[in-house]
């Protein structure tokens, strides 16, 4: 994930004999694994092949940073927001935490026996894949405040950190953050490399993110925008603790976006990246402001290496956000041409 570069070191006792080195042999001492940057160090995104999309935004990122430009933007002002699930991992086939939320039900099915035939818990329990792909939103809602409440944040963040090291993905066999797209994570540096601000706006749990953002992305707990619960403030053990309730404070998809956007982060954003339907209106919020905007749309089109999927997908449905994308000329991501890999541990 990080390129290397290496240095010829001269030993402080015969230092002059390195001016005395023949110009041919300097030359192929440099030449020599290791002894310089490598070829290609100089792209700033090596997991993205050349193309349209890898094109519009380098040059949107020099012409925001280019001091005494046009659409020169002062750093305060460079945010960018990302969508988490279909844009930075996969997110197939079911959104990560949903599994997080099954192993909870099952975990804590022990405490709480009416489960067992009391709906949605007896589907989560069940295991049947027909059956869990017929979970609607409240299923889930209802299955998140019951596994995901009565602790604090911080416990519940270790609770989940716990979870991300053993859980791996039923297809792939890797570790869930192992699933985080290559390009997207080289765009993260490269973007705060050149003085942005990134955020992530995501539908997925604010804690649940929070969790891993920082270790995963570079984005710290404070930029992660998401789904949330009520807290109550309370005295326990002595000490002032805030616990998590089973009540929902907002579920940050579609409209909500660039509400919680406002409310969070208090600045339109200049860049947005997402992959579905849920981003458009986040999308359509960055595009509307002034000056040099980029919006990025995530188009799953790569069967092969990951998966292809769009307008009639139950998860991470692309529809309406694929129509406006084309009709407003917002840069579109092809993982099948404008990725080089997909992920950071494989091969292709």
């Amino acid at each position: 994930m990080h390129s290397e570069s290496g240095e010829i070191m001269v030993g402080h006792t015969r230092r002059y004999q390195y001016f005395f080195i023949p110009a041919f042999l300097l030359l192929l001492l440099l030449a020599l694994p290791g002894a310089a940057p490598a070829s290609g160090s100089g792209d700033p995104l090596p997991g993205w092949r050349d193309g349209p999309a890898k094109k519009a935004i380098i040059d949107f990122v020099d012409r925001v940073t280019k001091k005494g430009g046009p659409d020169y933007v002062p750093p305060a002002e460079r945010i960018a927001v990302f969508d988490n699930d279909g844009t930075l991992w996969a997110e197939q086939p079911f959104y990560f935490q949903l599994a997080f939320v099954l192993d909870r039900v099952k975990a804590l099915a022990g405490k709480h026996p009416e489960w067992k035939n009391k709906e949605p818990f007896a589907t989560a329990l069940s295991g049947d894949r027909a059956r869990l792909d017929r979970l609607n939103h409240d299923d889930f809602i209802k299955l998140l405040t019951a596994t995901h409440t009565g602790m604090t944040s911080q416990e519940f963040q270790a609770t989940v950190r716990a979870w991300l090291q053993k859980a791996r993905h039923p297809q792939t066999g890797l570790p869930y953050t192992g699933m985080v797209y290559q390009p997207m994570l080289e765009l993260l540096r490269y973007l705060a490399k050149n003085g942005f601000i990134n955020f992530i706006v995501t539908g997925g749990g604010i804690d649940f993110v929070r969790a891993f953002a920082e270790k995963v992305y570079g984005v710290p707990p404070e930029r992660v925008v998401g789904t949330s619960l009520k807290g109550k403030w309370q005295i326990k053990d002595g000490k002032p603790v805030i616990i998590k309730l089973p009540q929902l404070a907002s579920f940050n998809d579609k409209e909500a976006k660039p509400l919680n956007i406002n409310l969070h982060i208090g600045r339109r954003p200049i860049l947005a990246a997402g992959n579905s339907d849920g981003d458009l209106a986040m999308l359509q919020w960055t595009a509307a402001g002034q000056g040099a905007r980029l919006m990025l749309l995530v188009h799953h089109d790569d069967a092969a290496r990951e998966y292809a999927y769009d307008r009639d997908s139950s998860i991470g449905r692309l529809d309406k956000a694929w129509d406006e994308a084309k009709r407003r000329g917002w840069s579109v991501i092809s993982m099948r041409n404008d990725f080089a890999r997909i992920y950071p541990g494989a091969g292709k």
